[in-house]
C-alpha cells in the first residue's frame, strides 16, 4: 500500500478565480524519493503545503489526501506533527529558538517526550549531522547552510515517515546545496524515508530521484520513474531547460545512446561521441569602460561592536555598463556588501563611491532617484498592499517580458516565490536606476524565467545600466556576467572575466565546465559545449 495517496485533488485560493491545482492524482510508496518540478506558479508549493496539514494554504479543496491509508484531515495532531516533516525555502523562517540544542529539542519537548529520551535523540542527531562544534552556538550566528541543516535535523529528530522539502537549497551556495541534497538522499536510503522535494535546480536532485512529478498550470503533466520522465520532459519547452546539463547536451544531437544524467555520464557521452581535435573556441578578450559605477576601497563593517568583521578590507570596482556577479559561500559578506553600497548600513572604515561620488555626498535621498536601486533577497519586504493590483498600481509593466495580470486579485504573500521575485523586480525597475543591485534575484524562478531574466539584464546593460548581482546560481552568473568576484570571509579574494573565472574554479563553476574540463578548454555553457562538439564530430 502507498504511504501517500492523492486522489483527484483540486484546490482554489480564497478570492481566486482559477484553480491553483486541478484534478491531481498520484501515489508515493515508502522509501521513494520524488522530485517535484514545474514552471514558476505551476502549483508546486501549494501541493506540498496541502500535504502538511498545519500549514495548508487558505482556500477550498476537493478530492482526498491519504496518509498511510487515512484521510490527512482525520489523523491525530501528534501523528500529523511528527510523521510528516517539512523544511521550507527560507531557513530563517523555520528556526524558533535561540540556541542550536534548543532548536533540536523543541519538537520533542512539544511531543511531551521524557527528558532522557530527548537528550538521547538530540545527542544522536547532533552526531549524525556533525553538529558538535555548533551545538552551543546561537542560531542567529549560523550561516545559511548551517541553518538549513539545523532545520533538517530538527525535523528528522521527530522520526518522520515523510519529508517534504520546498526548494531547500534555493538560498544555499553550490557546495552547501550539494551537501544538503546528498544528506537527504542518505537519510532516504538509511531510514527508508519517503522524500518529496520541490527543486528548480535539477542538476544534483534528479539523478538521486526515484520518480519525477511534473506540474504545469496546476495540472499533473507527468509522474513516473526519473529517467523515463526526464527523457519525456526533454522535448517540452517548459521543462527542458531545468534538466541536468548532460541530458540537455545529449538532447541537442541525434545520437543513439543511453541518455546521460550525471557529470560522469555526460563526460563518457562526449568522449565516446566526439573527438577533441579542436580543444578550444575562439573568443574576444573582455574589455570595460574606464568610468567606475561602484567602488569599494578598504571597506570594513561589523554588525556588532564586539563581533567579527562582516566586511574586511573589501576592495573592488564595477565599471559603467558592466554586469558584475558576486559569488561565495553563505556568510561571506555578499549581501552585506550590497547593503553597504545602498547606504543601508554604514562601514566604520574605508570608502564607497557611486559614479565617482562618495555615498555621504548623496543628500536628501538623491542616491535613490534615478541612480541606485536594490532588489533585496527577501522580495516580501517590498510589498505594502493587500493585492498585487494595488502593489503595481502606477508601475510601468508594458516592457516586461512576463505577465502578472492573472494574479492581480491575489495578496502578494499568496504568490509563489518566483512570482514574488518578478513582482518585486517590476517595482525596482520602475525606478529607472543607473546602478541596479540584485541579491539572489532568481531564487524561485524556473529555468525559462531565468533565461528571460538574463535577457532583461542584458537589455538593461545595452541601455547603459550597470548591474551588480549576488547569486548562488553559477549557471545564471555564467550566462550573464561580464566579470565575477569570489567573496571569502568578507573579502573579494578574486575578480576576473567570467570565462576565466569559471574555467579555473572547481566547485563555483557549471556542470558543463566540470564535464568538459581536460578534454576541451574554457567551455562553461551549454551553447559553447554544443558548438565545440559539432566541431569535433567523429
Amino acid at each position: 500500500m502507498a504511504l501517500l495517496e492523492i486522489e483527484n485533488l483540486t484546490f482554489t485560493y480564497n478570492a481566486a478565480h482559477t484553480n491553483a491545482l486541478e484534478n491531481i492524482s498520484f501515489s508515493v510508496g515508502r522509501g521513494e524519493f520524488v522530485c517535484v518540478c514545474g514552471p514558476t506558479g505551476s502549483g508546486k508549493t501549494t501541493l506540498i503545503r496541502l500535504l502538511k496539514r498545519e500549514i495548508s494554504p487558505a482556500g477550498s479543496y476537493s478530492g482526498r489526501i491519504l496518509f498511510d491509508g487515512q484521510d490527512i484531515r482525520q489523523i491525530d495532531e501528534r501523528t500529523a506533527a511528527a510523521k510528516i516533516g517539512y523544511v521550507c525555502q527560507k531557513p530563517e523562517q523555520q528556526i524558533v529558538c535561540d540556541k542550536v540544542w534548543h532548536e533540536l529539542a523543541f519538537g520533542l519537548e512539544n511531543l511531551g517526550l521524557p527528558n532522557e529520551a530527548i537528550r538521547r535523540r538530540v545527542s544522536e542527531m547532533a552526531c549524525y549531522f556533525g553538529m558538535e562544534d555548533m551545538f552551543d552556538k546561537r542560531t542567529d550566528e549560523l550561516s545559511g547552510g548551517q541553518k538549513q541543516l539545523l532545520n533538517l535535523a530538527s525535523v528528522m529528530i521527530m522520526q518522520p515517515d515523510v519529508l517534504l522539502l520546498d526548494e531547500p537549497t534555493a538560498q544555499l551556495d553550490p557546495i552547501a546545496a550539494a551537501e544538503f541534497i546528498s544528506t537527504v538522499h542518505r537519510l532516504k536510503t538509511e531510514l527508508s524515508l519517503t522524500v518529496i522535494m520541490i527543486e528548480h535546480r535539477l542538476e544534483d536532485a534528479l539523478p538521486l530521484s526515484d520518480k519525477v512529478l511534473a506540474l504545469e498550470n496546476g495540472r499533473l503533466k507527468l509522474f513516473g520513474p526519473a529517467r523515463a520522465a526526464a527523457a519525456e520532459l526533454a522535448v517540452s519547452p517548459a521543462f527542458r531547460d531545468a534538466l541536468p546539463s548532460a541530458l540537455r547536451l545529449w538532447g541537442r544531437f541525434d545520437i543513439k545512446s543511453e541518455p546521460p544524467f550525471t557529470v560522469g555520464e555526460g563526460r563518457a557521452f562526449i568522449e565516446s561521441s566526439f573527438s577533441n581535435r579542436v580543444r578550444a573556441l575562439t573568443r574576444e578578450a573582455y574589455s570595460h569602460s574606464d568610468a567606475p559605477a561602484l567602488e569599494f576601497k578598504n571597506v570594513y563593517f561589523r554588525y556588532d561592536r564586539n563581533g567579527a568583521d562582516a566586511l574586511k578590507n573589501l576592495s573592488f570596482t564595477v565599471y559603467e555598463g558592466e554586469i558584475f556577479c558576486i559569488l561565495g559561500g553563505n556568510g561571506s559578506g555578499k549581501s552585506t556588501c550590497l547593503s553597504a553600497a545602498s547606504a543601508l548600513v554604514k562601514p566604520y572604515a574605508g570608502q564607497i563611491r557611486v559614479f565617482g561620488k562618495k555615498l555621504k555626498d548623496y543628500k536628501n535621498q538623491t542616491l535613490y532617484r534615478n541612480c541606485l536601486s536594490l532588489l533585496p533577497q527577501d522580495a516580501q519586504t517590498l510589498f505594502l498592499h493587500n493585492t498585487l493590483r494595488e502593489e503595481l498600481d502606477g508601475v510601468d509593466t508594458q516592457d516586461l517580458p512576463f505577465d502578472l495580470t492573472p494574479y492581480y486579485s491575489q495578496h502578494p504573500y499568496d504568490l509563489s516565490g518566483g512570482q514574488q521575485q518578478l513582482a518585486a523586480l517590476a517595482k525596482v525597475l520602475d525606478t529607472k536606476p543607473r546602478l541596479l543591485l540584485l541579491d539572489e534575484p532568481t531564487k524561485g524562478l524556473d529555468a525559462r524565467a531565468k533565461h528571460e531574466f538574463v535577457r532583461i539584464i542584458k537589455a538593461l546593460r545595452s541601455h547603459g545600466v550597470s548591474v551588480v548581482c549576488v547569486t548562488h546560481d553559477v549557471e545564471l552568473a555564467c550566462l550573464m556576467a561580464d566579470r565575477c568576484a569570489m567573496f571569502f570571509r568578507g573579502e573579494a579574494v578574486s575578480c576576473a572575466p567570467a570565462a576565466g573565472f569559471f574555467a579555473d574554479s572547481s566547485f563555483y563553476t557549471t556542470a558543463i565546465s566540470r564535464m568538459t574540463r581536460g578534454y576541451y578548454e574554457g567551455v562553461s555553457t551549454l551553447d559553447e559545449a554544443e558548438r565545440i562538439c559539432r566541431l569535433n564530430v567523429k
